[in-house]
Formats: C-alpha cells, structure tokens, sequence
C-alpha cells in the first residue's frame, strides 16, 4: 500500500513530466481586471483520473481537453478554492436558500447538447454576458466536452422546467464543478447558492472528499461568493489553507 508521502512524490514525479507539454498564452483578462492574464496550459488527450486530480489538487483546472493554472504576472487576484463536504455547516441564509428551493427536482445525466440545454444556456450567455458572442454550442463543444475526465451533468427542474445545470467532473475522491448555468427568471431562487450546496450534498452521498469550485475572486461578485460556504480552504503559494489563514497579500 502506497504511504501518502509516497504518493505525493509520485504524484509530483508525474506532474513534473507533463510540464513539458505546457505553454503560456497571455490574453486580456476574462474577468475584467485591469490585468494581462496568462494561461499556463496544455492539451491532453487522455489523463489517467488520478493525475487530474492532482492537477486540481494544485489549482489547476479543465477547459475541454486543456488543463491550465493561471500564472499571471501582475495579478494573483484569481485563488483556488475547495471545500471539504463532511466538515460543511450551511449558515443561516444557505438554509434559507434550501427551503426556497425545496420542489426542485434533481437528475444526474450524460453530458447533452439536448435542445432544451442549449436553448437555457444561449439565455443565460446573452443575460450574464451580453458582449461576449459566445453561443451555447461553442460552450459545449470548446468548454464543457472532454475526453480527459469523467464528467457529466446534474439538472435541476421546478416542475417539468429546467431550471439549471451543473457540468462536473468527478472521480473516486473529488468533484470539480467546471460550470453552472440557469434560468436568469429564476434569480430570486439564488440557483448558484443552491447548485452548491446539491454538490456538497452529493459529495457526501457518494464519499468524495474534496469539492473543487474554481477560483474565489475578491474583486469579481460573480466569483467572490464562494467564499460564504465554511469551511473552505484557499491554495496559497502551493498549500491548501484555511481560509483564515491566507496572509494580506499572498
């Protein structure tokens, strides 16, 4: 049986060896910060589920069949962050939330450019993202299809109507939400708080240990309400931390 210090030596062997694969590419920043971002990225063509976790165990994560880091030089706004779904309490607003969204169904299925999913995912671009030209297909095909991971959907209906969809990954340990989107009517029901906390419950459920949400961005409200679900920990300078013990700065 593999020690744990044995497998993060592995680990690290493997991911040093698929270093040479990767490149930066340097772009405006798609959050909107006046910052030059820079994708530390490359291409696979398969990963074995392992590996992929512990690409996100350093922060990584997946878009498409790319897997990137950001190694920005002037900005290190963008921190990744997880939670830990066995030591989750909600607070009071998080219960809140969940009450408010008591008849909403769930169903877990492949991954689907259905009509139905397009037609969400086209109103939810042109609501949230009105400058962009992005269209639904370019997201499933470009964003949310890979071959390098399992990864499939989680939707979400008030009656017969959807409502939301969660595209994640997931392996035996972790679960890594790569997108979420929804109906912009149904604001009033705070479907990302609610998305969530489902995938904090299905973590539990299905015994996976790490949640991985991403990046928290204290300067960007679509990215900053990570933060609310506790405990969480913060990947800072290449340690995973309690949120309370991210340093000014870092």
């Amino acid at each position: 049986m593999t020690s744990p210090d044995q497998h993060d030596r592995n680990s690290a062997a493997i991911i040093s060896d698929l270093e040479q694969y990767f490149i930066d590419i340097s772009i405006r920043c798609p959050y909107e910060l006046p910052h030059t971002a820079t994708y530390h990225q490359a291409l696979f063509h398969s990963l074995n589920p392992k590996t992929m976790g512990d690409f996100l165990g350093r922060g990584y994560r997946r878009n498409g069949n790319c897997v990137y880091a950001m190694h920005c030089r002037t900005c290190r706004s963008c921190v990744p962050i997880r939670l830990l779904p066995a030591r989750f309490r909600p607070n009071r607003n998080q219960r809140r939330v969940l009450k408010k969204n008591s008849d909403v169904s769930v169903g877990i299925a492949p991954l689907s450019m259905s009509e139905e999913n397009l037609e969400l995912l086209d109103r939810f671009l042109r609501d949230r993202f009105p400058a962009t030209r992005n269209s639904a297909e370019e997201y499933y095909s470009g964003f949310f299809l890979s071959t390098i991971t399992r990864c499939f959907e989680i939707r979400y209906r008030v009656a017969d109507t959807l409502m939301g969809v969660a595209v994640v990954d997931a392996d035996d340990c972790w679960l890594n939400a790569v997108y979420f989107f929804f109906d912009p009517r149904r604001s009033r029901r705070s479907p990302g708080t609610f998305n969530i906390l489902y995938l904090i419950d299905f973590c539990r459920r299905n015994g996976f240990e790490y949640l991985y949400l991403g990046y928290q961005i204290e300067e960007v409200g679509a990215m900053n309400y990570k933060a609310r679900f506790k405990p969480h920990q913060l990947l800072v300078n290449g340690t995973w931390k309690a949120s309370a013990d991210r340093s000014h700065g870092s």
